[in-house]
């Protein structure tokens, strides 16, 4: 089984518009399926990859072995790009990535706790695990507010409060230590006729957010790699939910945007300029054959911009 498979590949990779002797940064490598791509697409090419999870560095890695000597790989977040490029001797990108989605890899390890139908998964949800917070720190520590506003702002979760005060009330008699006590308690703070076979989904998907703290700094840093890029350069990211969609979109209409000064105003005192071009209106999402191929690129989001 393949570690984890590309989703919507050829529109990366021709929104990147490999240049060349381009370098490249793919801020969240995972099974290097868009890092192979993009050097395989021209033999001149350089890339440097990030990763904070240190399996996707060990089969990045294995799988990059024929391009040695054009890649780079540190397993850090990506958000520390500034460190890895000053490390690597890079002022500017010919284009970047950045791919949001959680490795097929990542919730098929039993072991890993991202994934609620596997009923006896430890919960763990650390893409890094080197860090010490745990979705099982998580569920057995934070308070009841604590717990409903993760679920409401990371899960919009409509039953945030029933779900979290159950939560606490069962940690006073047993330690929720396994992904399937806690969709059980997911379930049982939704009335019945709400629920449904992947009612946990939100609330799994805001302890996994808490946990790796990814929303954190994402706007910041979405700018801040725009801004690396060489005129032309191009920047492509790859969403899976509403919320860091909402806040790429954002950044990038930010910088899509000139002068914000009323328009009562008879000249421009802001001085704000376009700094990118927006070259997708609508994001881009999977084609009905390649949802059927691979069902979990159902909910992706492709966004690509080029720097003036």
């Amino acid at each position: 089984m393949a570690y984890h498979l590309p989703v919507l590949l050829s529109e990366v990779l021709e929104g990147l518009a490999v240049k060349e002797n381009g370098v490249y940064f793919d801020g969240t490598v995972g099974g290097a399926g868009h890092s192979e791509a993009i050097l395989q697409k021209d033999p001149t090419v350089r890339l440097i990859g990030t990763d904070k999870d240190g399996d996707a560095i060990a089969e990045a890695t294995r799988r990059l072995a024929p391009f040695e000597g054009r890649f780079s790989l540190h397993r850090t977040d990506y958000k520390n790009f500034a460190e890895v490029l000053e490390e690597e001797g890079i002022e500017a990108l010919d284009g970047f990535l950045l791919d949001f989605g959680v490795s097929s890899h990542q919730i098929d390890d039993e072991n890993r706790g991202f994934a609620y139908r596997k009923k006896d998964a430890p919960l763990d949800m650390r893409m890094d695990q080197r860090n010490a917070l745990t979705a099982e720190t998580i569920v057995n520590t934070y308070s009841e507010e604590g717990l409903r506003r993760i679920f409401r702002e990371y899960g919009e979760e409509a039953f945030s409060s029933s779900i979290a005060r159950g939560i606490v009330r069962a940690r006073e008699h047993e330690k929720i230590t396994t992904t399937g006590q806690l969709e059980a308690l997911v379930e049982e703070g939704i009335p019945p006729k709400f629920r449904s076979a992947a009612c946990a989904r939100k609330v799994f998907q805001a302890i996994r957010i808490e946990v790796n703290g990814e929303l954190e700094g994402l706007k910041e840093c979405v700018v801040g790699l725009i801004r690396r890029l060489k005129k032309g350069g191009r920047a492509c990211i790859l969403t899976f939910h509403s919320l860091e969609d909402r806040i790429v979109k954002q950044a990038m209409r930010d910088l899509s945007t000139a002068c914000t000064c009323p328009k009562s105003f008879p000249v421009c005192v802001c001085g704000k300029r376009e700094e990118i071009k927006l070259l997708t209106k609508k994001p881009l999402t999977a084609t009905e054959e390649e949802i059927s191929q691979n069902p979990r690129s159902k909910s992706a989001k492709l966004r690509i911009a080029e720097r003036l």
